[in-house]
């Protein structure tokens, strides 16, 4: 009879156990609230939970009055804290203490100007929270490889900034190896162990466990980070190792003819489920025994002969709204496929992808010796065949394609050769904190970072970013074997500063240099141009001998250039309409056409003798004048009104009847010296010398 071992930490942590409580304790006493994201990663509990009032929001925005408000125990970013506090919602923090003094470690340390290096997954709500009490520069790491990759970034001679946390749950024996390589790079960081004394215990367990079992069963959520590393152990010392997360989901084949079976859970699996499954497992070991072998001979043949997994041909007999029915070779019980079984992709009717008649590879997915049926996918045959060449891909590091199908938490979906891949937010886009919904039905090209397969669990990741990547170096490098001043490129401008705006040439950047965006005189760049458009420039000066270089552009159009225009147009002699746009003490200053401001002399301003220009014009006026003066070489042009006037002038002088009333009344108010300063004309002057 076989012998059941269960590991002696199995179940709940401190951390779990403690959120778990104050969850029920509210809805036992306060008969209602909410979890800010399900309080742990195990569907029972949430379900309970929402059964007794306390359901689960993602977001602060769906809270909605649902009171009190319960952290989860993987703690939330301190950004939610805020607006919880802004909000003036009722919280009660559940987050895991050993979670609260990673969050106090990477705020005091960064805070002090340390780089932090988490180790963990960025995916993960938990990494996340943590993160957001970065204030400086951080990296996310989850193993060697990773470690690597950020070395190149981070010089050893650094190693005085450098401080190492890792996520709670993070395996003990990569975070090993992992500090070996750290401490060989920088001999000064300051490390901090911080996976939970818990973890590593459980993790311990399992490892002398699985080397001693003949089988291994993981009890946990599947979306459970602990939980998915417990069967990542037990599956390297022990093959047949399988993961459930209920009693539900065994099935005797898994421990058949083990003399020692090994049981496991991870930290948010209750102890509930875990004794439901021991004693599943103990009743029909006992039932075994007392059967006969000749049964024991045909069952086995039968569980063989229906064995799941297996990959059948069939015939589709009849397509139905939600499955296809389909002739099973050598068998006798009627095979289904669930629609969603079809294809990887997303489809309308299961007519777009088979037709009745059409032979078709299928995998078994399920029997029901009741109900005469076999559940079969022809989704997952594909995806098999897909893998093997996805493993070619990976090894020879190609290049694929695929449609981004969905956008999920921490990234989106890829399907390549009907398999789903994932890749990260991180490995998306180019940018950071880009919307992602923009790739959904996009057409990628992707690179596998990351692909393995342990029994049935697939780990597919890849990146976008790693072409994207590759595709600029490649343009950066065509540019500059190419480019040359005076060369004309269209860009697209990314960023502006006060002094000017730079633009993305195709995977390499140039300034335009505010004095070069308008011929006008402009405060900031913004005036002329946006971030995001798409302008034509010209290149004016590349210096290669910087690091990294650069590159000048020019931007304003010499056709546009003002004195251009103005000596296309406006010749010396040309009556034009002027503006007041200042006044001084000598003159007022009139804008002929934008960017080109002339001068009016206060004698050139009217036919009598004045004061000062504001006494005949103010800012603002609209005058004809006519140019009489351009210099080009100084960028000066004189302007005057009294020239129109001249006419007008010569009148006056032949009408003494009309001035002698007025010269004679001068004569008698005024000393000779200004009578003679009167009869000086406008326009002319006298030195000194002379007037005295």
């Amino acid at each position: 009879m076989a012998e059941i071992k269960l590991a002696e930490s199995a179940g709940f942590c401190f951390g779990v156990k403690r959120a778990v409580n104050i969850a029920f304790d509210v809805a036992d006493n306060r008969h209602g609230g909410c979890t800010l994201g399900p309080i742990i990663h195990n569907k029972e509990v949430v379900r309970e939970l929402s059964e007794k009032g306390v359901i689960t929001v993602d977001t602060p925005d769906e809270i909605n009055g649902c009171e009190p408000v319960i952290i989860r125990s993987h703690g939330v970013k301190r950004s939610v804290y805020d607006t919880l506090n802004e909000m003036g919602v009722e919280y009660i923090d559940a987050t895991c203490p050993f979670v609260s003094k990673i969050h106090q470690i990477v705020s005091d340390m960064s805070g002090k100007g340390y780089t932090i290096l988490l180790a963990g997954d960025e995916n993960h709500p938990e990494v996340q929270g943590i993160l957001s009490n970065c204030v400086g520069k951080y990296y996310v790491f989850k193993d060697e490889n990773d470690l690597q990759e950020i070395a190149d970034i981070i010089p050893s001679e650094n190693n005085n900034d450098i401080c190492v946390v890792a996520q709670t749950t993070f395996n003990k024996k990569v975070w090993k190896n992992c500090i070996i390589f750290l401490k060989k790079l920088y001999t000064n960081a300051k490390i901090f162990d911080t996976i939970c004394n818990a973890t590593s215990k459980r993790q311990a367990e399992a490892q002398t466990l699985s080397e001693q079992c003949d089988c291994m069963i993981v009890v946990g959520d599947r979306s459970s980070s602990n939980t998915n590393k417990l069967y990542s152990i037990c599956k390297s010392n022990c093959e047949r190792t399988y993961l459930i997360e209920t009693a539900a989901e065994l099935e005797q084949s898994m421990y058949a003819h083990a003399k020692t079976i090994g049981v496991t859970a991870g930290a948010s699996t209750p102890e509930r489920n875990i004794k439901e499954v021991l004693d599943t497992m103990s009743e029909n070991i006992t039932s075994s025994v007392n059967e006969t072998e000749n049964f024991e001979e045909m069952l086995e043949e039968s569980l063989k002969s229906l064995n799941t997994n297996e990959r059948v041909m069939g015939t589709v007999a009849s397509i139905a709204p939600t499955e296809v029915i389909v002739e099973v070779d050598g068998r006798k019980q009627t095979g289904f496929i669930p629609i969603d079984e079809l294809s990887s992709t997303p489809i309308q009717s299961a007519d777009e992808v088979v037709k009745v008649g059409d032979r078709v590879e299928l995998l078994i997915m399920k029997t029901n010796d009741v109900e005469g049926t076999i559940m079969l996918s022809k989704r997952r045959v594909d995806a098999q065949k897909g893998f093997e060449e996805l493993q070619k891909a990976y090894d020879e590091k190609e290049i694929l394609t695929g449609i981004v199908t969905e956008v999920v938490s921490g990234g989106v979906i890829v399907v390549s050769n009907d398999i789903r891949v994932f890749v990260p937010a991180s490995q998306a886009t180019m940018e950071r904190d880009a919307n992602l919904e923009e790739l959904k039905g996009q057409e990628v090209k992707f690179r596998l970072i990351e692909l393995s397969q342990r029994g049935r669990r697939r780990k597919i990741i890849g990146s976008i970013k790693s072409v994207l990547r590759d595709e600029i170096a490649a343009k950066r490098a065509e540019f500059w074997e190419n480019c040359e001043v005076g060369k004309v490129y269209t860009g697209v401008v990314r960023s502006l500063t006060s002094y000017g705006a730079f633009v993305d040439l195709g995977g390499v950047s140039g300034m335009i240099h505010i004095s070069e965006l308008s011929w006008l005189r402009i405060k900031h760049p913004s005036e002329v141009v946006k971030v995001g458009d798409t302008v034509e420039v010209y290149i004016k000066d590349i210096n290669t001998e910087s690091t990294p270089k650069k590159i000048s552009l020019g931007y304003k159009k010499t056709e546009d250039n003002p004195w251009v225009i103005l000596e296309k147009n406006y010749p010396e002699g040309t009556v034009v309409k002027a503006k007041i746009v200042g006044l001084t003490a000598f003159g007022a200053f009139a804008n002929i056409i934008p960017g080109i401001d002339g001068l009016i002399h206060i004698s050139q301003i009217s036919n009598k003798r004045i004061d000062k220009p504001s006494d005949v014009l103010s800012v603002g006026d609209e005058v004809e004048a006519k140019i009489t003066g351009i210099d080009f070489e100084k960028k000066r042009v004189s302007l005057s009104i009294r020239a129109l006037l001249s006419e007008d002038v010569e009148e006056e002088e032949a009408a003494p009847v009309e001035e002698e009333p007025e010269i004679r009344e001068l004569e008698d108010e005024v000393p000779a010296v200004e009578e003679a300063a009167e009869a000086v004309p406008a326009g002319e002057t006298e030195s000194a010398e002379e007037t005295e």
